[in-house]
This record gives C-alpha cells, structure tokens and sequence, in this order.
C-alpha cells in the first residue's frame, strides 16, 4: 500500500516511520501514513517561525481565496473524502458526508469572514489633552498556531484549527489524531494547490507522546487544542505564557418539558445520543423529563432507539456503526456494566460485537456512576423523570461539564430563563444539545473548556488588538469661505466688494441706497 506524505512547510514528504491506519469495524488496513522525524518537525515549526511576519501581511484577497479554493475542492471530491472519513473513522456514510459538507461551510464562511476583517477608528479627543488624535485599531496574528485535533471528527474539526489560522495571517502546524491522520493530510493536499507562502503550513501525525515537545516550544505562541480532558488542561498547565483554547469534553443533557412536542423530542434525542456511535462531545447522553408526560415520552424513546439501524458504516442505510476500535467499545461495555450492577436498568441495548456497542437506553442510574458523571463517549444514555424545569435545571448543572444543552418548550420564558440559568457554552431550545452551526460561536465552561471556535470567534483568539495613534489631526470640520470672528452679541456687518450695479426700480418706488454702510443686528 502507498505511503501518504505529510506536510512540511507545505511540500510533500516522508520520513523514518509509518502509521498504518485500520478500518474500526472488520480491522483492514485503510491506508498508511509517513511519520516525520525529530528533525522535520523542527524544520516545520522554525519554517512557521520564519514565515510569520509575512503571513500576518497577506492581502486579505489571497488569504480568502486560498480558503474559497479549499471549500470547493472538498465540494468537488465529496464523495472521496467521505469514503476516507468512514475508512479511517469507522462512522457511518451518513454521518461522513454530513462532515464533509459541514467542512465545505466551514473554509467558506473562513474565506468571508477573512474578507470582513477591517480596521476600525476610534476619536480620542473626549478630554481636552488628546484634541486632535485618533486611535487606529487592527486585529493581528497572536503568532504561528499549534492545532491538535480529535479522531472523532477528524477532516472537519482539523478545518476549525486550520481555517480561522489562515484567515487570521497565522501561520499553523497541524497534529491530527494517530488514529484518523489521512483526512487532515488531504486538507494539506489541497492547501498546497493555493498560493499560500511555503511555511504556512504543516501536517504533522506523530505519535501523541511527541506533541509534549510542540506544546513546549515558543515559537508557536498560540495552542489550540480538542480532544480529552486530562490531556487538555495538562496542556494548559505546562503552558501558562502561551494562549490556549481547549475543546474538552460534556455529558450532554436534554430536558423535556411538559409544553415540548414529544414524538419530535424522541426522534431527535433517540438519534443524537447515537449519532457518531455516540463519539460526539455534545452527543446526548442525559435525559431529564418531566415526570407528567414520562410515561408517554419513554416509550417513544426507546422505539426510536430501537429501530435505528446498526451494523456496516459502508451501508447507506446505516445510521450508528463501531466505535474508533474495540478497547472504546470494552470501556462502554464496563461503564454499562457497572451501573447495571449498582441498579440500573437497561430498557434496550446494552451488548457489545467487537468494537460496536449497541444503541442503549438505561434508566434508575445511580447519580455517582460513570455513566451519570463522566463523558461516556459511547451510544448510551439514560433516563430520569424529574418534577418540573427548577429540578431539570439543577440537574444539568450538577456537572463537572457544562457545553451545551438541550431544552424542549414551546415557551420563551422558560427558554430565556434557560439562557440565564444553566451553566453551559450554549442552549438549544426545541431541539438536542447536539446541534452546531460552524459559523456560531462554539464552546464550553467548568471541564468542558475555555475559548470558542466558530470562524469568528477562533480568528479573535488566535488575534490581538494593535493600535497607533495619529496626531494632529483637524477632527473638527472647517468652516467654509474666509475664516471670521467676532464678539458674541456684536452686529454683524454685511460685506460688499462696492456699490450695487444700477437697477431700475418698480413704477411708483423710489430708488435704494446703493452704499455699503447697512449693519445688521
């Protein structure tokens, strides 16, 4: 099998190692990638050191138009891309194309928001020692960034570092997941067909136990990083000079209301607690409902869970397939287990085939289980009737995470008051925690993380303000024609270069004075 390169300073090349890549569901191999030396991740990160100042002054135009070419090449190649993502990532067809579409949206709305990056002005003569200066206020590149992506989304959340880098002018050094490296490394493909200076980027998939040395080195200021939570605040521990932006994890939780549409509310939590076999940071996995309408709620929830289609990722129809491999799949078997024992129940699911686990709904979970109070990361969730929205609100507080969540009503006071509560990066009212536009501001708070992603929001984080203050100005218009003073109250003479021309006056008036001596008052 071919070897695929990397990207050093944005050229193809390979190294000492490989990484082979195997498919999650029947353990084929899918692909092998080049691993690069010491040395070539030094030459990256100093060719990204080096390039940085030209970078940052890019012309917003080749900056955009490297990110539009990006998005309608992965438009143009859809359907190889999302084969890729399914062979290396194991999700279902489905769920791939539905990543490559998003990544698509997300150069794109890189590339506009690019073009929107404007300076602004701002008056300082509001005292009187500063009559005269005005403030010139830009956005320019904290430095070069270092992206470390998750195998879990592995092309469109390798674009959420790489785009909003480029539109900023920084220059990015990518270290995608070990396990999901090949969709990243076609994003370097495609850069690379741009007119990107050499330096701009880099692809590197080394081991996770050499990324320690990236995170230390000053020359990438900037860190962004998604993935697990031990790992992320460790990377914020070890570098309290550097910026960090952290993507960590949540145990989402959806709360259904008395008010909420429930056939609606079970169709879609029944689907996106599942969804990327449940590998989703804001996958749900808690269901707070009301206890007047669980009765009703349950059981439409667990046939919709029941009837999702499982099994090959190849299949059209399938909407949940394995986990990344069979040791994830092993840990949500134990976690299940564990909170089968201590009570719980299982209403369906709950077996595990090599690295697929079922669909599962549970319910009397105890409240210090895995299952209730870590990321399970897997297809499960579980059930608890609560009584009313002042019980459910506390509940989904009652986290170490707070990412996003779901709230089903039909009512906007409950939805604002929703906002104003709960201790999460973002509320969804009438629908699962799940939902994220790439263009929206995207992040969570306690262990779920600190930043935001969404284009605008990851090109002010990798951003600072820069001003210069110019002096002297004339802020105040001018008055028109000859400049005149006088005293306040005096009259006011009018002017004339010299007597009027002659006029013949009106049949029965007599003639005017022609002089120049009139005032006015």
């Amino acid at each position: 099998m071919n070897v695929t390169p990397f990207w050093l300073a944005g050229r193809p090349v390979t190294g000492d190692g490989e990484l082979t890549v195997t498919h999650p569901y029947d353990g084929r191999v899918v692909g092998t990638a080049a691993v690069p030396t010491p040395a070539q991740v030094e030459e990256a990160v100093a060719a990204a050191d080096a390039v940085r100042r030209e970078a940052a002054a890019l012309p917003l135009h080749v900056r955009a138009e490297a990110l539009a070419h990006v998005s309608a090449r992965l438009a143009e190649r859809a359907e190889e891309v999302a084969r890729l993502i399914t062979g290396e990532n194991g999700k279902p067809l489905l769920w791939a194309r539905g990543e490559v579409t998003r990544a698509v949206s997300t150069f794109r709305f890189a590339a506009e928001e690019a073009r929107r990056i404007a300076a602004t002005t701002q008056r300082l003569d509001t005292d009187p020692a500063a009559e005269g200066r005005m403030a010139y206020i830009t956005r320019v590149p904290k430095g070069p960034v270092l992206g470390i992506s998750p195998f879990n989304f592995p092309l469109n959340l390798a674009a959420h570092k790489i785009a909003p880098a480029i539109a900023a002018g920084a220059p990015i050094v990518l270290k995608p997941a070990p396990a999901t490296p090949l969709s990243a490394l076609l994003l370097g493909e495609l850069l690379a067909e741009t007119d990107l200076p050499a330096g701009m980027f880099s692809v590197l998939p080394v081991p996770n136990d050499r990324a320690s040395a990236l995170v230390d080195d000053p020359r990438l200021p900037i860190v962004s990083f998604t993935g697990s939570v031990p790992v992320g605040w460790a990377i914020n521990d070890r570098a309290p000079r550097k910026h960090v932006t952290l993507e960590l994890g949540g145990n989402g939780a959806a709360v259904v209301l008395p008010d909420a549409d429930l056939d609606w509310a079970a169709q879609r939590i029944g689907l996106f607690a599942n969804y990327q076999a449940g590998q989703s940071c804001i996958a749900v996995q808690r269901v707070y409902v009301d206890r007047s309408v669980l009765d009703e709620f349950l059981p439409k929830l667990v046939d919709t869970v029941s009837s999702l289609v499982t099994g090959d990722p190849w299949d059209d129809k399938t909407q949940v397939g394995p986990l990344v491999d069979q040791a994830a799949a092993e840990r949500v078997e134990a976690w299940v287990d564990e909170a089968v024992a201590a009570g719980a129940r299982v209403l369906t699911g709950g077996t595990r085939e090599g690295a697929a686990y079922a669909p599962t709904v549970l319910a009397d979970v105890p409240p210090d289980s895995k299952i209730a109070r870590e990321e399970v990361f897997g297809p499960v969730m579980f059930v608890q009737p609560v009584d009313g929205a002042d019980e459910a609100f506390a509940l989904v507080n009652d986290s170490t995470f707070g990412l996003q969540a779901g709230v089903f009503t039909r009512s906007l006071d409950v939805a604002f008051r929703a906002h104003r509560e709960l201790d999460v990066g973002g509320v969804v009212i009438g629908d699962v925690p799940s939902y994220r536009a790439d263009q929206m501001p995207y992040g969570g708070v306690k262990d779920s993380g600190v930043g935001r992603e969404g284009l605008r929001s990851a090109i002010a984080d990798y951003t600072e303000e820069k001003v210069m203050i110019l002096t002297g100005l004339p802020l105040e218009p001018r008055p028109r024609g000859p400049a005149r003073s006088r005293a306040r109250g005096a009259p006011r003479t009018a002017r004339c270069a010299g007597p009027r021309p002659p006029r013949t006056p009106p049949p029965g008036t007599a003639r005017r004075a022609t002089t120049c001596s009139r005032t006015r008052g």
